[in-house]
């Protein structure tokens, strides 16, 4: 019996794929409507992306064969919904975030930033999240945290070596790294992977008290790496995908919007908040992790210790590994602050940008997007060369020279570039307008309509924690894919501004704290070995509480005049909600 359960768990996805669309059948069949048929096809992508029963990318392509099949959508509209002006954005974004990578600026930058922070415990663990919080805003979480993890081993090990010289030689204590936890332990702490961490020599109640201190710190700095990897990725449009995912939704279902959610704006809503919530965790990791005497924390009133010199050490030699900065990296950089600039004063909102005074449209918009920047910039990283002046031997003809390669090459873009993401991205705006055409949207507005009695904040701090639940156990891209359009159409619905709702749970989206699972950052972190699920869902747990709660101080207050939420946007109107007019509009959504 055992056997045979193994063997249907061994092939439970090929059974997810061939029995749960059969399974799914009777609601299009006895239902023969093309809400029905939408309901259907949204629902099988749905389980699919939740278990994983294809990989996401794939189980993206779905509409491509179900919506024209069912009359749903021309195959030709369901195919541009695949390389919206968004995936250029992300595409460009990511072109630019391969350059950071690919000459090591990112790491110049984290190793920089480490040696003026130092090394005292609570001032370096504020370090590396301000470091890893800074990169992934700007480039992938997951690439972010895969760098940032083997320099926070690297000087928690000369932190932890130290001590066992120094009690060698005359059995002294380590005051700094005598955090507040001191309950007896074995000669040699064993973690959960089975991995055994060595005590050094010494008096035994002092030995075990430092071995439990030094794993608890340990912990404490994977947990702060993997956690500001996802809370700065919020701060931009382009720091993780859901950010995207929003921005696509917004126009493709309202395409009146006026481009409402750029660059400056989502950076003006989200900075502040991913700034809060930095803090917030830095604390709550500090407490934890390390204890309440701040005076030890912070190192204050000790001398300098062996082992603080030797982590110093570690990261200084890391830096000078580098040597001085190359014309590679400098043109980057250079390229890179200049992206930045033109994001923010392409369309700012409260002046006029240069995109609307150079490229405009007749209605006083702009004919560029901040796809077409993210492009220029992109495509001018494949003209410059790496080195000027520089001319190498061609290593195949040893007597031919060869001019030096570009600061991009298409060879280093294909091994980098997450193009499942593309695809993931184009899936969800596809099942967005296919909601839309079906009259599903439609008809789930006006099965939502009570809720109009329901305070709007409420309303956003339910969906806010419903949707941080379930970011824990699916991709967060596959979740805002799924929940935004059903948002936007309860929005409007309740005529309640579609931002209000939408925005929030975006953000809520990237606060996937407790399990290994939930996001990449996460799942490296735990490989690293040292830390137990129960460690990760204890502190992710108040840390997602936390995270909800900065989201609705950011939604109920500087996002007003940001977005104009204090009433119902006419690019929001439909002939279904003829009824959002003057004041009812204006005393649904809360003033801040």
């Amino acid at each position: 019996m055992a056997t045979y359960w193994q063997g249907l768990w061994a092939y439970r996805s090929y059974l997810i794929v061939y029995f749960l669309p059969i399974f799914l059948l009777p609601l299009p069949l006895l239902i023969p409507t093309k809400e029905a048929y939408c309901a259907y096809s949204i629902i099988v992508m749905a389980l699919f992306w939740c278990f994983e029963a294809l990989p996401l990318a794939v189980t993206a392509f779905l509409p491509l064969i179900l919506f024209p099949m069912m009359g749903i959508m021309d195959a030709s509209e369901v195919c541009i919904e695949y390389l919206k002006d968004t995936n250029i954005l992300f595409i460009g974004g990511l072109l630019v975030a391969i350059a950071v990578e690919h000459w090591n600026l990112h790491k110049r930058i984290a190793l920089r930033v480490l040696l003026i922070v130092g090394v005292r415990p609570a001032l370096l663990m504020l370090g590396f999240m301000v470091v890893t919080a800074f990169l992934s805003m700007w480039i992938s979480n997951t690439a972010t945290t895969a760098m940032m993890v083997p320099i926070a081993h690297a000087v928690l090990e000369q932190l932890h070596k130290a001590p066992a010289v120094k009690d060698m030689e005359n059995g002294s204590d380590n005051p700094t790294f005598e955090l507040q936890e001191s309950s007896p332990q074995k000669e040699a702490a064993k973690l959960d992977n089975g991995q055994v961490y060595p005590v050094p020599p010494g008096p035994l109640e002092s030995r075990a008290q430092r071995s439990q201190e030094q794993i608890r710190f340990s912990q404490g700095m994977s947990l702060c790496v993997c956690y500001s990897a996802s809370i700065g990725g919020i701060a931009t449009l382009t720091g993780t995908t859901p950010n995207l995912v929003l921005q696509g939704q917004i126009n493709s279902l309202f395409p009146e919007n006026a481009n409402v959610v750029n660059f400056a704006s989502w950076f003006s809503f989200a900075f502040p908040a991913m700034i809060i919530l930095l803090l917030l965790a830095w604390l709550w990791l500090q407490f934890l992790f390390l204890g309440y005497n701040l005076r030890k924390n912070f190192g204050i009133g000790g001398q300098a210790r062996d082992q603080e010199q030797a982590a110093f050490q570690v990261i200084q030699k890391e830096h000078k590994q580098l040597g001085p900065m190359t014309f590679a990296e400098t043109a980057v950089t250079i390229l890179f602050v200049l992206l930045v600039l033109l994001w923010f004063t392409r369309e700012p909102g409260f002046f006029t940008g240069w995109g609307s005074l150079a490229f405009p449209q007749p209605n006083g918009a702009s004919l560029v997007s901040d796809g077409t920047v993210a492009i220029f910039i992109s495509i001018i990283m494949f003209m410059v060369p790496s080195k000027i002046p520089g001319l190498t031997r061609d290593p195949e003809n040893p007597g031919k020279l060869q001019a030096p390669p570009a600061l991009l090459n298409w060879k280093t873009v294909n091994e980098k570039m997450p193009w499942n993401i593309v695809f993931l991205l184009g899936g969800g705006f596809a099942l967005a307008k296919g909601s839309e055409q079906s009259g599903l949207s439609k008809w789930l507005g006006e099965k939502l309509t009570p809720l109009q009695s329901v305070s709007a904040p409420a309303i956003a701090l339910i969906l806010c924690l419903l949707v941080a639940t379930f970011t824990e156990c699916t991709s967060n891209v596959a979740t805002t894919t799924l929940f935004l359009p059903i948002l936007a159409s309860m929005a409007q619905a309740i005529c309640l501004h579609p931002l209000y709702i939408m925005l929030p749970c975006t953000l809520a989206a990237s606060l996937a704290f407790m399990l290994p699972v939930a996001t990449p950052p996460n799942a490296i972190v735990f490989s690293f070995g040292g830390l137990k699920v129960s460690d990760m869902a204890r502190t992710g747990f108040l840390l997602n509480i936390l995270g909800v709660l900065v989201i609705m101080l950011a939604i109920n207050s500087w996002s007003f005049p940001i977005f104009k939420l204090h009433t119902f946007p006419s690019w929001a109107y439909s002939k279904n909600t003829t009824h959002c007019m003057g004041s009812q509009a204006n005393a649904t959504t809360p003033s801040p």
